[in-house]
């Protein structure tokens, strides 16, 4: 077991079954020292969206519900990343999160739901996982999901 998978199982995470592509893209690309991880939804361990992370930030959801949902986007990620390179440790940093926050109009405290998936990758990952990030509001996400996280990570080689 590597060393990062051991530290998930120290924080009680399971990683899920990487979910399918839904239209015509992949999962995530690997090319030179680079992974990209295509945007992940809140999907859980059975595959499905938890109605608490269906809807939009400032109306249906709240914004811990957002935040819970960020972190399992993040969750989803890491699925990927381990689909792509076997070896979580192969992980070098975290580069870049984008965030997208399915909002109501008006709704503008974002930044504070997204932690949910930065603080994630800083527990798993610690100084590795240190990124910069964008965080945008949108008016839909795919399934109704109130929050989609992508990622581009280095990756020993």
């Amino acid at each position: 077991m590597s060393k990062t998978e051991e530290r998930l199982a120290a924080l009680g995470v399971s990683l899920p079954i990487p979910a399918a592509p839904v239209a015509n893209y992949v999962p995530f690309v690997a090319t030179g020292a680079l992974l990209v991880i295509s945007g992940q939804l809140a999907f859980g361990l059975d595959g499905k969206l938890d109605p608490a992370h269906v809807g939009k930030l400032g109306a249906q959801v709240s914004s811990e519900a957002g935040r819970a949902a960020a972190r399992n986007c993040a969750i989803n990620i890491l699925a990927q990343a381990k689909a792509a390179l076997g070896d979580l440790d192969k992980i070098s940093r975290c580069i870049r999160l984008g965030g997208f926050i399915n909002t109501a109009p008006g709704f503008s405290a974002i930044a504070p739901v997204m932690n949910g998936a930065s603080d994630f990758m800083v527990e798993v990952l610690g100084d590795k996982g240190r990124h910069a990030r964008s965080t945008v509001g949108v008016a839909e996400l795919p399934f109704d999901s109130v929050v989609e996280v992508e990622a581009l990570f280095e990756i020993a080689i």
